[in-house]
């Protein structure tokens, strides 16, 4: 990431049974409202991206709802990504052809790597997310941070290193991270700014922060980090900051943002 680079404000709508939801750690989950409707306040407000992660996809063993999809998408002028249950190049394509333009994937790809390349060579580095759910684990020998891998809406953990698999996600294809702190996650007390800057510094690929985001400040503190980009979704779904606002104050702080029309 260049220090001049725009960083980039994403507004993140967790589905399920298609509803927006929002917990706290992965548990206890209350409605948020419709995501259609939700994507397109978010975006009028000025995110730059938006990004629909349905959640329980994978852990229900179910596709992903394409219907919502295909009716977020139409609200949409902004880059809109999605995720969860794509398990296969033909999942992907599905996504694709209802209005994505770019796939999330997180489990599928822990199982079978290959699956980054696929959709990669088929659709393009660019259209490729590696959604990593991280929980911190004890501190490695040397002293960096270590950070367990989850997969299933954070139910199962793997074994696998975050940092070591978000180089292996870059080497197979991906052209984004998207960093997921489950120990911050809904909490509201800012991001996980040292595993952020472990995985960025890590790859040459953007990572978007996620988990954990209360106050501008805290997207002011992950920026100065490393990450190219910040998401968020309680925050802006229950009114407690617009992004117009923040992206003001992040302007004011010196951090290059896309500011709204």
């Amino acid at each position: 990431m260049s220090n001049g680079s725009t960083r980039r404000i994403i507004a993140c709508l967790d589905v399920t049974h298609g509803r927006v939801v929002k917990g706290v750690q992965f548990v206890d989950l209350i409605d948020a409202g419709d995501p259609a409707e939700l994507a397109r306040l978010h975006a009028e407000s000025g995110a730059d991206e938006i990004v629909l992660l349905d959640i329980t996809a994978t852990s229900d063993a179910r596709p992903i709802l394409i219907d919502v999809v295909r009716r977020t998408a139409s609200q949409l002028f902004v880059p809109f990504t999605v995720g969860g249950g794509v398990r296969s190049l033909d999942d992907a394509a599905a996504l694709f052809d209802a209005g994505a333009d770019k796939i999330s994937i997180n489990s599928a790809a822990i199982k079978n790597p290959s699956i980054i390349t696929d959709i990669a060579l088929r659709f393009g580095s660019q259209a490729v997310v590696v959604a990593i759910d991280a929980k911190r684990a004890a501190t490695n020998a040397d002293g960096s941070i270590a950070a367990e891998v989850y997969l299933a809406g954070g139910r199962i953990a793997t074994g696998h290193d975050a940092v070591a698999w978000a180089r292996e996600a870059e080497s197979r294809g991906a052209g984004e991270i998207l960093l997921t702190s489950m120990d911050c996650d809904g909490t509201r007390n800012g991001f996980d700014c040292p595993l952020t800057a472990a995985v960025a510094n890590a790859v040459n690929i953007p990572v978007i922060a996620s988990g954990g985001a209360g106050t501008p400040q805290h997207f002011v503190e992950v920026f100065d980090g490393a990450a190219d980009a910040a998401l968020a979704a309680s925050i802006f779904h229950f009114g407690i900051h617009d992004v117009r606002e923040l992206k003001a104050t992040l302007q004011r702080a010196g951090i290059p943002v896309r500011l709204p029309c």
